[in-house]
């Protein structure tokens, strides 16, 4: 017998979905692609911010294999597989790079399962879990990662789904916390201090027919995160201005801030 599909409420539009029709991708339904574009009408530069977030995180996982010599990463909350995923640039760098993914959306884990495939020389895990539930990811992510060693934490995106009661600098502290010296973590998470008022129109259009609910938040609330890390140049950035290839990827509509931090 085949796998069970998960069951997908194709009527409600979801994150991750969203974020691939911004992206470009077709793994969404008109739900998505509705909520998509009812955000755009408000912030057309959005879909160019999306993607100025996605070569955020190529340009950062680089970095960390290129640079800080990082050989293993958690990033949670994968989304949907698109290009220049996580594995496919650390392993570009170095083949022997090992990476667990992390998301409580099992439509995610089933495309990254069938999508995402390890060089031979490094692994590929995936782990269906909640970021709310700091001890079961950091639980199943040691049966993958040696945290002897350094360890990349990636929070691309995802902590913005993150209600305030909730505390996402908790969530990032307990996480931190179990990895070891000299690993590093990686945030990008979107601004309500950049374009404030399309912002609050575009959370409230969101809101209204997604199921998980945006906390955008300030450049000092992001900053908050990194509490007693040290922040690698040019510090909290937008996500274009992070290391940025060229003048043009620099220039792009950016509505995020991003920074990537050293523990010692």
């Amino acid at each position: 017998m085949g796998q069970k599909l998960p069951h997908v409420d194709a009527s409600v539009a979801h994150s991750a979905r969203v974020y691939n029709y911004w992206l470009g991708g077709k793994d969404n339904f008109a739900a998505d692609r509705e909520a998509a574009e009812r955000a755009l009408a408000v912030l057309p530069g959005l879909r160019f911010a999306v993607r100025a977030n996605r070569a955020f995180l190529a340009r950062s996982v680089r970095f960390l294999a290129r640079d800080a010599g990082i050989r293993q990463s958690l990033d949670i909350g994968t989304g949907i597989p698109t290009a220049n995923n996580t594995h496919e640039v650390a392993q570009s760098v170095a083949p022997e790079s090992r990476i667990v993914y992390v998301d409580n959306d099992p439509v995610v884990l089933s495309h990254a399962r069938a999508l995402l495939t390890s060089a031979p020389e490094g692994a590929c895990a995936y782990l269906e879990a909640d970021l709310r539930d700091p001890d079961t990811i950091l639980a199943g992510a040691a049966q993958a990662l040696d945290f002897s060693q350094p360890i990349a934490l990636m929070l691309i995106g995802i902590l913005h789904l993150i209600d305030d009661e909730d505390d996402p600098a908790a969530l990032v502290s307990r996480l931190m916390a179990e990895l070891p010296s000299g690993s590093y973590l990686t945030i990008s998470h979107p601004a309500s201090d950049i374009k404030v008022e399309e912002t609050k129109t575009v959370k409230r259009e969101l809101d209204q027919c997604m199921v998980q609910r945006s906390n955008y938040r300030t450049r000092e609330q992001v900053t908050a995160m990194f509490a007693g890390l040290e922040l690698v140049d040019p510090g909290i950035t937008t996500v274009a201005k992070w290391r940025p290839d060229s003048a043009v990827q620099a220039s792009s509509p950016s509505y995020a801030w991003a920074g990537v931090a050293l523990k010692r």
